[in-house]
């Protein structure tokens, strides 16, 4: 009998321990090699725990445990092989067999409602009527499902809204709690946001943008760009491309406190948060300075997607000089993003909205989105700060400065 250990892998630099977040197997389960056996919660992501070879699996941690990066979790004896093959070539005379056997059409779908399901006594109707209370709201006891007199009382003992309370909403009325243990993640995330509140000197200035150009070109090119390149052109390529090219003229943007010294980063390694299923991620799309608008938007696809199932990776999410959120697509009208450490600053985009604007001298209907730039003032002044957001302002209302250096074609041609 071979006996295999599964020791606790290694997340990355800096991280000793993990949490167990859910076995995906039992002990005494026998396995295939590379079958994922647990998740795991680390300070910066959430890995798999994979088999490293077949059979039968004892598990030496419970869901919920810390324990040591190398420490042994998990026993494989190799003497126990899967049958899955076997199962798999089931003869086909036993189909047979099953198929004979759904001749017969006497299982029909059994219901457990009766007349009586949901009907309340004579008594129960009397205290449901003086309390408005529906007999949907209700689940019976009685004989058959009838609702009694009892079911009424203790709904309402046990603080069931009535309808001065409540006449409908998505609250039941009950009193009780749950506590959940915070994840290893969120309590990094928690640790890292206070730390930057108190080590920080940390700024918001806004403006707004008129969508209008871009709109223009996504409604003309949308289908041509999709046909080409098999990704949607949207907002983000856009605003990382204008991001990039602001902080090649306003580096000071893009550069972090090291110690007593200030370290200017020389390309831009664009962090874009997205949602997952664990909380906010910020994978990071490495010399966004280089990509095009479709080799952008393939990469945040690409990134999105990774962190929806769970697949980001230490090296995804690693670095970084800028980073970009767009609360805008949770409907967010304005804000104030938090510094991702230990970068000096943040850009946030929010939702888009038809506003009356004055446009030469006139009044009109333009699609306006709020930006916000939250920066370190210990090293990024008020003048770097409203000139940044100034630049990619311009940038995004006139998307032929993003050929130009950030210039009008006019003053390319001048020399200016």
């Amino acid at each position: 009998m071979a006996i295999v250990e599964l020791k606790v892998p290694s997340p990355g630099e800096s991280i000793t321990e993990v949490v167990i977040a859910r076995w995906v197997k039992q002990s005494g389960d026998v396995v295939e090699k590379d079958e994922v056996l647990a998740e795991i919660d680390s300070d910066k992501a959430t890995l798999t725990l994979n088999a490293e070879d077949s059979g039968k699996i004892e598990l030496l941690a419970a869901e919920g445990d810390t324990v040591k990066v190398g420490d042994v979790v998990v026993k494989i004896d190799t003497s126990f092989q899967p049958q899955a093959k076997a199962i798999v070539e089931t003869p086909k005379a036993e189909v047979k067999v099953e198929a004979k056997k759904e001749e017969p059409k006497k299982e029909s779908p059994a219901t457990t409602a009766t007349y009586a399901t949901g009907t309340p006594s004579i008594a129960a109707a009397k205290l449901m009527a003086e309390n408005n209370i529906k007999a949907t709201q209700l689940n019976g006891t009685g004989k058959d499902g009838r609702i009694t007199k009892q079911d009424v009382l203790s709904a309402l003992s046990n603080g069931f809204p009535t309808a001065a309370q409540v006449v409908s909403n998505s609250w039941q009325g009950g009193r009780d709690k749950e506590k959940v243990k915070m994840t290893s993640l969120r309590k990094t995330v928690a640790k890292r946001l206070v730390s930057v509140k108190n080590e920080t000197a940390m700024l918001t200035t806004f403006n707004e943008v008129d969508m209008s150009a871009i709109y223009d070109i996504r409604a003309r090119y949308k289908d041509k760009f999709k046909e080409v390149y098999g990704t949607n052109i949207g907002f983000m390529s856009f605003f990382t491309k204008a991001v990039c090219e602001a902080l090649f003229h306003v580096p000071t943007v893009n550069a972090m406190i090291s110690g007593e010294e200030i370290v200017y980063n020389k390309y831009c390694d664009i962090g874009i948060a997205v949602s997952a299923p664990k909380g906010l991620m910020v994978p990071v799309l490495r010399n966004a300075e280089l990509l095009s608008l479709a080799e952008i938007e393939k990469g945040i696809k690409d990134l999105a997607i990774k962190a929806r199932d769970g697949k980001l990776t230490i090296p995804d999410m690693e670095g970084g000089t800028f980073t970009i959120t767009n609360g805008g697509v949770f409907g967010s009208m304005l804000s104030t993003p938090i510094i991702n450490p230990p970068q000096s600053a943040i850009l946030g985009m929010h939702n888009v909205v038809e506003r009356p604007v004055a446009v030469h001298g006139k009044v009109e209907i333009r699609p306006i989105m709020y930006v916000a730039l939250s920066y370190d003032h210990r090293i990024i002044d008020g003048k770097e700060s409203v000139g940044f957001l100034v630049r990619v302002k311009d940038m995004l209302e006139n998307p032929h400065r993003l050929l130009f250096g950030g210039k009008l074609p006019e003053e390319v041609l001048l020399g200016l």
